[in-house]
């Protein structure tokens, strides 16, 4: 399976890219912490996203990927110094998997450049290539990838474009190992590439340089090099596996599909991964991909720990035995190691360190020489008297004290694993605990008591889910209802408020909703449904929906506890809704002015249901119409207007449910009644008849 493009990929990328030159930057993206997405406008009109992701491929693509609400700092970076530039040119660094985009605008010039290797980086600099900011701070044995500091490209590798026949002869010539890692290694052709060449000249890639015919090989070589670059999507049992350029050899007998570009293959082979980029960012927030991270339960938690300390026990073991064994090599080794040492101490009293750095390069028993702290690595010889295992040699030492500063390291080591049983006996007994206490909570109707190191975003404003899956908002308050029409209402939503004074503004969302988690964590019981929060999702606002949702509008207003049965709602685009008031008026803060015509929903039933559900994995209390709360939960109240206290009420759920106070006061929408209770307060287990 191919995971990384090569530098042949990236030079027939560069090639196709071309045709990009002279487009403008309309905007930067960044869906996941790997991935950039730059959206191109042509000369001659449509949108093309060139997306970038660190240390794997570049491509471009005309998907539809959902796109995050607020961008990342490294996208507003990108924003502030490409947009509206235009892509002047598209240039590979030498055969290296490093391309640079040269864009340039009214402030001047920028360089964006893209690593495909490793861990990879995506690097912005100026004219002058100064970073301006790298997607990833690194700091290398040659080079530094830090703000402020001129960018320098890792160290050139050969580039096989350069050479002509003698230079490549004496190129191979000069290696000392087989035919396929010298293709691989030392020309940077990569291993898919270097196989096909291999069998393209008749050799195999074991073959020795001095077995091989280099004329064949040049042939084949160039053949690949110069040859008509398409894409090609190969495919196996499991589905697509792998994009070339072009059919290489070794590849033929394998079933492909041919495309127009290079672009167009990686796109049909990846392109639907990367689409999902901003749902795997969320998950992985949010603890669903990335255990260990934003929520989690007890019992959860104490699992990984465990997991994590039998791991490092078992290896504590292998370190011990590891130590004492190489204080054995050199005990048993005495007049071995006792000749190194006095060889290496004579040199560097005549020579100097830097001396003794160069000539041990000629010597097999020596591989390195530390000068800082007076050491070198030496390797004792094995049972047919060739260099076999390393070890550390400190020059100021004896031979027994050298072997036993690696018994001091086991005995060491062998303390900590000590230490570390006892810590996997205190985890275990506290996991044992945990899971005890959750079964408890599980009989009594509790639910999974989850630790999160934040809120849900529209937690902090009231929220409830529309039977077709949209989400929708409301203010809280004055600077909770600003909040609702500056940050959350966009084209295509709709802005519901009730005909009351100081009702909550209400942004009924086109595109953001819920839907169904397919997976969801295990504390998550299956009487529970558990959904998850997408930034798109399918169905389409209509008239049926924003009526549902105006019930929700008028039970979150004064209407609720204004003793009233029945309210009235209207709706309006966002367009229609302004904090520009006429000349003398003014508009008090959380208040706007509605032009235009409103529609009307009249004598709305003040009634709710208030159910058990999941989002994101998190146990929480949802508040919707009774009907659509009777409809997905196993457990939910159905409220109307009462006398019984919010705060009491609120206690019920409670200690019924195990979950917070905090979480519950702020879904009741005031005094209530309970109309019919299916088991949210009295909750009585389901036993099974298996």
């Amino acid at each position: 399976m191919k995971s990384v493009m090569s530098g042949l990929d990236l030079r027939a990328i560069a090639n196709e890219l071309e045709a990009m030159v002279g487009a403008h930057c309309k905007k930067c993206y960044q869906p996941h912490y790997e991935q950039v997405v730059l959206r191109l406008r042509a000369r001659d009109g449509g949108n093309t996203d060139l997306v970038l992701v660190r240390g794997k491929r570049i491509y471009t693509s005309k998907r539809d990927r959902p796109m995050p609400q607020y961008p990342a700092p490294f996208a507003m970076v990108l924003r502030k110094s490409l947009t509206n530039a235009r892509l002047k040119a598209i240039e590979q660094i030498g055969f290296d998997r490093v391309l640079r985009f040269v864009f340039e605008n009214s402030h001047g010039k920028f360089h964006l450049y893209v690593e495909v290797f490793r861990d990879g980086n995506i690097i912005l600099t100026d004219g002058n290539d100064i970073i301006i900011q790298p997607l990833t701070h690194a700091t290398y044995a040659d080079r530094t990838l830090k703000k402020g500091i001129e960018y320098c490209p890792p160290p050139a590798a050969q580039d096989p474009y350069d050479l002509d026949f003698d230079s490549f002869s004496e190129l191979m010539k000069s290696s000392d190992r087989n035919l396929g890692r010298t293709l691989g290694g030392v020309l940077n052709l990569g291993g898919g590439i270097s196989a096909a060449v291999c069998s393209d000249s008749g050799h195999t890639p074991e073959t020795e340089i001095g077995n091989v015919d280099l004329q064949k090989v040049w042939d084949a070589l160039n053949a690949l090099l110069h040859a008509e670059w398409k894409g090609y999507l190969f495919l196996n049992e499991g589905g697509y596996e792998q994009a070339w350029p072009l059919v290489l050899s070794t590849l033929q007998d394998q079933e492909f599909k041919e495309y127009a570009t290079m672009c167009e293959a990686v796109d049909e082979w990846m392109g639907l991964h990367d689409a999902h980029a901003l749902a795997r960012r969320e998950a992985e927030a949010l603890d669903i991909a990335a255990p260990g991270r934003g929520h989690s339960t007890d019992v959860e938690r104490l699992e990984r720990r465990l997991a994590q300390q039998e791991k490092a026990l078992s290896g504590f073991g292998v370190k011990v035995e590891k130590q004492q064994a190489m204080g054995h090599l050199i005990q048993e080794n005495w007049t071995h190691v006792e000749q190194l040492l006095a060889q290496v101490h004579e040199a560097v009293d005549s020579l100097g360190w830097d001396g003794v750095k160069k000539a041990v390069k000629d010597i097999e028993w020596i591989q390195s020489v530390n000068a800082a702290e007076r050491s070198f690595n030496a390797s004792i010889p094995d049972e047919e008297g060739k260099p076999g295992q390393q070890v550390t040699l400190n020059l100021d030492e004896t031979v027994h004290q050298n072997a036993q500063r690696y018994f001091e390291a086991g005995r060491k080591q062998k303390d900590k694993s000590a230490g570390a049983i006892q810590a996997l006996e205190d985890t275990k007994t506290e996991l044992a605990r945990a899971k005890k206490k959750q079964a408890k909570r599980e009989a009594s109707g509790q639910v999974a008591r989850v630790k999160r190191a934040k809120r849900l975003w529209f937690e902090n404003q009231k929220w409830t889910m529309l039977p077709s899956g949209h989400l929708m908002i409301g203010g809280r308050d004055a600077k909770g209802n600003d909040s609702i029409v500056k940050k959350h209402l966009s084209l295509g939503d709709r802005y519901l408020h009730a005909d009351l004074h100081g009702a909550p503004s209400c942004s009924l969302r086109n595109n953001q909703g819920f839907v169904t988690d397919p997976q969801p964590p295990p504390h998550i019981g299956d009487d529970m449904p558990a959904f998850r929060l997408a930034d798109k999702i399918e169905a389409e606002l209509d008239d049926e929906i924003t009526e549902i949702a105006a019930t929700l509008a008028l039970a979150w207003s004064r209407a609720w506890n204004g003793g009233g049965a029945h309210g009235t709602v209207f709706w309006v685009k966002p367009g229609q809704v302004s904090k520009s008031a006429e000349t003398g008026e003014y508009v008090g803060k959380g208040a706007f002015v509605i032009r235009g015509q409103r529609t009307w929903y009249k004598d709305i039933d003040l009634r709710l249901g208030l159910g058990l559900v999941a989002i994101n994995g998190i146990p929480l209390l949802m508040a919707s119409t009774a009907e659509h709360i009777a409809d997905i939960c196993s457990r939910y109240v159905v409220i109307t207007p009462g006398r019984e206290k919010k705060e009491a009420l609120a206690n019920r759920i409670y200690k019924s449910t195990g979950l917070s106070v905090d979480d519950i006061l702020p879904v009741i929408p005031g005094n209530c009644e309970i109309v019919e209770d299916v088991g949210l307060i009295n909750f009585k287990k389901v036993e099974s008849n298996e």
